[in-house]
């Protein structure tokens, strides 16, 4: 197959049974349920971008493994060029959706788990490298959407994983058997996990030899054995059941978390790919952290290029468009949306090669980008808000723009300029009040603070790789200190 169409992709999901609670329920049918619905188009987005001969370029690539065109959510990057592609084509998905689309996470960690299984194979003499190496066949041929998990719900952030008072905080190995593992714990803020085929694991911290049961990595489908799902709650997120398309601002798109659950679910011994080795946990979580931080600078990007169009449409509808404040704002708001870019670009282009082959993105710089985009994202919204206007949380439903008495009123009144449908500047205002405050708020701006490590997790890595006695150096040398 290697590569499959959007519509290929939703009847893939379809036959899966996975085990989903929402408001308390079962979710019997997560393809076609009006709240889980706009995430799972906005992964389809990532296929249907695929089959467009404009896109190839940035949608897919060749497979090292099997030289196969496979979509490049599923490659492994071989070079800088691939880096760069990767960035490109997250900005457009984003543009595309104006949501989170969910499959970065799943390349991220795929990268990751490529080089750290060889290097700690080359060390402990393991096979992780070989069975990671089928699976990923396995995800190219197929073109699966993967979710990659870190983060585990960690309980008390000043205890290491074995010190919890309950064990499961993190999530852990509580049995070897001679064909596998068996798990248990959880895993917390999974972007589109419901609408994913596989879920691959990796340890959320770097650990001691004390903590060997939470060095694991490992994949299973998501409707193994024992796993479920608890999607969260979004800001607004009923609007969805109300059929209305005004008042949801984002019709089509949206992005989707959920608290997944292993209650003691097997894994066979070839889809593991850490095993105890806790000295390569440190080595996976950082690279992994790297590759993600490097993704915001993509589809934030993208996400954010659709909020400062959708401000100046606002200003235009409003009759503002044309005054000197308006137009600094939206120099502002483009000038801090291309600096996260820049810095997107700038890790992959001083991207180096690994042990494995792979590339990694330069570290540091990697680290900068998510740095900005823990800031820059909550100051492109406030201009936002504050150009769009009051009209964005005051705005009435479409029930009452659609009411035979009230709603000549409102279109009489609610009228921007003259020349501009009274329901297009609403439109424009729900549109902005989604990606600032609704349900994409959690894949733009909240996920842009915490989303790849919270802003601290970054610091410390600036300050790690920020070379200051290089510094301290050069400064002595002008100074002409010995």
């Amino acid at each position: 197959m290697a590569l499959m169409t959007g519509d290929e992709y939703v009847e893939s999901i379809r036959r899966l049974k996975m085990k989903i609670y929402m408001f308390g329920e079962t979710v019997d049918n997560p393809v076609d349920n009006p709240i889980l619905r706009p995430s799972l188009n906005s992964v389809k987005a990532t296929y249907d971008l695929a089959q467009l001969p404009e896109h190839a370029d940035l949608m897919t690539a060749k497979s090292h493994l099997t030289g196969k065109k496979i979509n490049r959510f599923c490659h492994i990057h071989h070079s800088t060029d691939d880096l760069v592609k990767k960035v490109k084509m997250q900005r457009l998905c984003g543009q595309r959706t104006a949501s989170c689309f969910q499959r970065c996470v799943g390349l991220d960690s795929f990268n990751s788990v490529f080089s750290t299984t060889y290097e700690c194979d080359r060390k402990h003499g393991t096979k992780y490298h070989e069975n990671f190496l089928e699976f990923l066949k396995e995800a190219q041929e197929k073109d699966w959407t993967v979710d990659g998990a870190m983060t585990d719900p960690k309980g008390d952030r000043g205890l290491s994983p074995g010190r919890q008072a309950d064990p499961d905080l993190y999530l852990r190995v509580v049995e070897r058997r001679k064909d596998g593992i068996v798990v248990r714990g959880a895993k917390a803020h999974q972007t589109g996990i419901c609408n994913s085929h596989q879920v691959l694991v990796m340890p959320t911290i770097a650990m001691g030899p004390e903590d060997r049961d939470y060095a694991v990595s490992f994949a299973v489908p998501l409707d193994a054995e024992n796993l479920f799902m608890v999607i969260g709650r979004q800001s607004c997120d009923t609007r969805k059941l109300e059929g209305s398309d005004l008042d949801v601002g984002n019709r089509e798109f949206g992005g989707v978390e959920a608290l997944v659950i292993f209650d003691n679910v097997f894994v066979p011994n070839e889809r593991i790919f850490l095993n105890g080795e806790t000295d390569f946990s440190g080595m996976l979580v950082e690279r992994f952290a790297g590759y993600h931080r490097q993704s915001y600078g993509g589809c934030k990007v993208g996400v954010g290029d659709v909020l400062i169009g959708a401000a100046a449409l606002a200003a235009e509808y409003n009759g503002a468009h044309k005054a000197s404040h308006i137009k600094d704002k939206l120099i502002e708001m483009t000038h801090l949306n291309e600096t996260l870019y820049s810095s997107g670009i700038a890790c992959s282009c001083e991207g180096s090669e690994t042990a494995s082959g792979n590339y990694l993105i330069d570290l540091l710089l990697a680290n900068v980008c998510k740095q900005n985009v823990t800031r820059f994202p909550y100051e492109i919204t406030r201009l936002a808000e504050d150009i769009a206007g009051g009209l964005m949380v005051t705005a009435p439903s479409e029930k009452d723009l659609r009411h035979p008495r009230i709603g000549p009123y409102l279109d009489k009144y609610l009228r921007g300029v003259a020349s501009t449908p009274t329901e297009d500047r609403l439109k424009i205002m729900r549109l902005i009040e989604n990606l600032t405050l609704g349900a994409a708020a959690v894949g733009y701006r909240t996920e842009s603070m915490h989303g790849a490590g919270s802003p601290q997790a970054q610091r410390i890595v600036i300050a790690r790789l920020g070379n200051m006695e290089r510094k301290k150096a050069l400064a002595k040398n002008i100074a002409r200190i010995k």
